[in-house]
């Protein structure tokens, strides 16, 4: 009898311990992410790379910033952006826009952001207003970013 019942207590917490580390490990693909309001002065004049939100989360990206873009998907965009680098092309900033027939999605935010932090660049997104924010990893703010650079 004594076996039983701490076999069931073991099972329980076992899947409590399961579920708890599934809970915390779930990412949300990018929804934790949120973009963070930059001031007009901090704003580049200027941005290395221009991207469009295209659909099923893809990206269109045309280094010549001619009108004829190629949709990219994620791993896509990352070979394009790898190759910027290995060529020494400049890659400091990129901006995130809408285009005309798509907006830009959560998953848009989250790719780029993702992407932005492991090749260490800067991302922007222009939003509906014309303002434009900076597209941040979760747990680290615009000035925290800003003060890892210096």
């Amino acid at each position: 009898m004594r076996n039983t019942r701490s076999a069931n207590l073991f099972r329980a917490i076992a899947l409590a311990a399961a579920t708890a580390l599934v809970a915390a490990c779930h990412g949300g693909g990018g929804r934790n992410i949120s973009p963070d309001k930059v001031r007009p002065e901090n704003v580049p004049a200027n941005f290395d790379v221009t991207l469009e939100a295209a659909k099923d989360n893809q990206f269109d990206y045309d280094p010549d910033g001619g009108s004829n873009g190629a949709p990219l998907t994620l791993e896509d965009l990352r070979g394009a952006f790898r190759y910027r680098l290995e060529e020494h092309l400049p890659m400091q900033t990129v901006l995130l826009k809408r285009s005309e027939k798509q907006r830009i999605t959560k998953e848009h935010i989250g790719y780029l952001a993702r992407v932005a932090q492991e090749m260490k660049f800067k991302a922007f997104m222009l939003e509906k207003d014309g303002g434009i924010s900076e597209l941040v990893s979760p747990g680290r703010s615009a000035e925290a970013a800003d003060a890892d650079k210096q």
